[in-house]
């Protein structure tokens, strides 16, 4: 079985709700094109709900970009992940790395942000970046992930394929330099084997991975051809819709390639 590609769109901080509500009008009828790509769009908390609304009907789906990890209370600024749900929101990003560096979260916070998101049916999109070790334990390896290991403490087994990991190495993202596509498929198959590690074989080859990090066009193909990247998640990119729309096509290119391997 191929695992489900998924072709996101973290917008950051850009674009005004009318300008979100433009884009997915620009994108909606064409996207029914690839049935077999999930589409996701990440906006700031003032565009969400302009978004929800634009989507609906469609097969687009809405993330937020941050969470808090309590539902209610006197956390003035803070987005809960009851609202969220409550909103129509399906899926948010935890721990993107510019939440790491600009606002010192760390590994304890992205934890608990994740646990509070299946708590509340959200699917966290957990990103996490190069840290990886390869550990000798007697006569084999571990693949070890810090962050992977910190961000999936506590959750439940049956909880763990609704979680989607991004990997996110931290020089690429925004330098135009992403990973070549060998270089990324070892990344995300070490991590893959952590999950492994953790939980099952099984549970890990239900797990969708992503790759990030000046993702475009240009090496989207390549990357989503690897058997261990099941998406992308696509920054400045994707801030054109038919940019956007482009990195889809690719993706089922790359899908329907995959499945023919498997199916022969």
């Amino acid at each position: 079985m191929v695992r489900k590609p998924i072709v996101m769109a973290n917008w950051k901080m850009n674009k005004l709700p009318s300008e979100a509500s433009d884009y997915i009008q620009h994108i909606q009828k064409p996207l029914l094109a690839y049935p077999e790509i999930e589409t996701i769009l990440a906006g700031q908390d003032v565009l969400l709900d302009a978004m929800v609304n634009a989507a609906q009907g469609t097969t687009i789906e809405i993330a937020a970009e941050n969470v808090y990890w309590k539902e209610r209370g006197a956390y003035t600024g803070e987005t809960s992940p009851a609202a969220l749900a409550d909103l129509g929101i399906k899926h948010v990003i935890i721990g993107h790395s510019e939440r790491r560096i600009y606002f010192r979260e760390t590994n304890e916070m992205v934890n608990l942000k994740a646990l509070a998101a299946l708590r509340n049916g959200l699917h966290p999109i957990v990103a996490i970046d190069e840290q990886i070790q390869i550990v000798s334990h007697s006569d084999h390896m571990h693949w070890v992930v810090n962050e992977v290991i910190e961000a999936l403490k506590g959750i439940n087994i049956e909880d763990i394929p609704n979680v989607v990991l991004a990997f996110e190495p931290t020089q690429s993202i925004g330098s135009g330099q992403a990973l070549n596509a060998d270089q990324a498929q070892e990344n995300l198959y070490l991590i893959r084997q952590t999950v492994s590690d953790m939980f099952d074989a099984q549970i890990a080859d239900r797990v969708r991975i992503m790759y990030g990090g000046s993702v475009k066009p240009a090496n989207a193909l390549a990357l989503l051809e690897k058997p261990d990247i099941d998406g992308v998640l696509v920054g400045d990119a994707a801030l054109d819709a038919n940019t956007f729309l482009e990195l889809v096509r690719l993706a089922q290119v790359a899908y329907r390639q995959k499945d023919k391997k498997i199916s022969s």
